[in-house]
């Protein structure tokens, strides 16, 4: 090889393969926010209600804010802010992975995982808060979110444009994912609609933009249930649905979304428990992709040994639970829907 030896040809490719700092960010941030939350989760009750209970100890204890809601407002809006925390965390870990397989050529690259961050620590702090209205600086952060996902796509339109041929099959299968960035929105539109829903007075019929709540989540998740459905169909396409499997997220969610859109337009009508059902399979399927992936990654040369490759390159661990979290959005939209029947 024009006195160069096999070693020394393979050493970049292998320096390639070897982690670097820049990943680190990503789980560090991830481990941060996730300790954080945890230990807000680690209390029993807010200080506001045990303080409460301490100065009338005889007294019959006062029900938690989100149960003395009779239209269920407080606790919707806590269901969303779950929702929220898990496609951020999807989000966070996925393009972790992604830019740092694109090496942060573009320093813009480390948006997303500083953006979703802020907004898993939101959506944490939004699981405790009790109180029935909103938080500016929630609000801010699920803001800049779902912006952040609308620039990103525009980069990731640019990224593949750009390549020598332009916008061909080729290039949209191995260029920059271009649904992927819209999770980062489906985060911020989830935790938006979880202050929208929060903000309304106790005991009153929820509103969203002066529309029922319920009927407005509904429609804006069974959305997102689709958009991802079809990111997902783009890539399981690529690799020609080599295993079954793969036909259940192009299948499943969009059902579930047909099914909440019925619920959004459709009459008032008893629970649904086909749709509820429905999405609680959907949010287990968000799970069980991950295990897939798993296998996917182990299937590749050298299986896990060689995990510093072949978890760039195989399928995508953090992607499967935006479902997971899409179907928490759904089945809190259904319990408002349930709670206000007029809508």
């Amino acid at each position: 090889m024009n006195g160069v030896t096999k070693r020394e040809a393979l050493a970049p490719i292998a320096g390639n393969n070897a982690p670097r700092g820049e990943i680190l960010i990503g789980l560090l941030l991830l481990g941060a926010a996730t300790v954080v939350g945890v230990a807000a989760l680690a209390q029993s009750a807010p200080a506001s209600l045990v303080k409460q209970g301490a100065r009338q100890p005889l007294a019959a204890p006062a029900p938690p804010l989100a149960s003395a809601d009779s239209g269920g407002t407080t606790l919707a809006a806590r269901r969303l802010n779950r929702a929220a925390a898990t496609i951020a965390t999807s989000v966070l870990m996925d393009s972790a992975m992604e830019h740092y397989r694109g090496d942060f050529r573009n320093k813009a690259m480390y948006t997303p995982l500083a953006i979703s961050a802020l907004t898993l620590l939101a959506s944490f702090h939004g699981h405790r808060d009790f109180k029935p209205q909103a938080h500016w600086a929630r609000d801010t952060i699920y803001a800049l979110a779902g912006l952040t996902g609308i620039i990103g796509t525009g980069f990731h339109l640019y990224n593949v444009g750009k390549r020598p041929g332009g916008y061909c099959w080729q290039n949209v299968f191995y260029g920059a994912p271009l649904g992927a960035p819209a999770a980062m929105s489906l985060a911020g539109m989830t935790g938006f609609l979880s202050e929208r829903v929060r903000d309304n007075p106790p005991g009153s019929s929820p509103k969203v933009m002066g529309l029922p709540a319920g009927r407005v989540v509904a429609a804006l998740t069974g959305g997102g249930l689709v958009g991802t459905a079809m990111e997902a169909g783009l890539l399981h396409f690529r690799g020609a649905f080599h295993n079954p499997a793969m036909l259940l997220p192009v299948t499943a969610p969009p059902a579930a979304a047909a099914m909440l859109g019925a619920a959004a337009l459709g009459d008032n009508q008893p629970p649904r428990r086909l749709t509820r059902w429905w999405l609680r399979v959907t949010a287990l399927l968000g799970v069980a992709g991950v295990g897939f992936h798993a296998i996917g990654v182990a299937r590749n040369m050298g299986g896990w040994r060689n995990w510093t490759q072949n978890l760039q390159d195989g399928p995508p661990l953090p992607a499967p639970p935006s479902f997971t979290g899409l179907s928490l959005a759904g089945l809190a939209a259904l319990s408002l829907l349930e709670d206000n029947r007029d809508g």
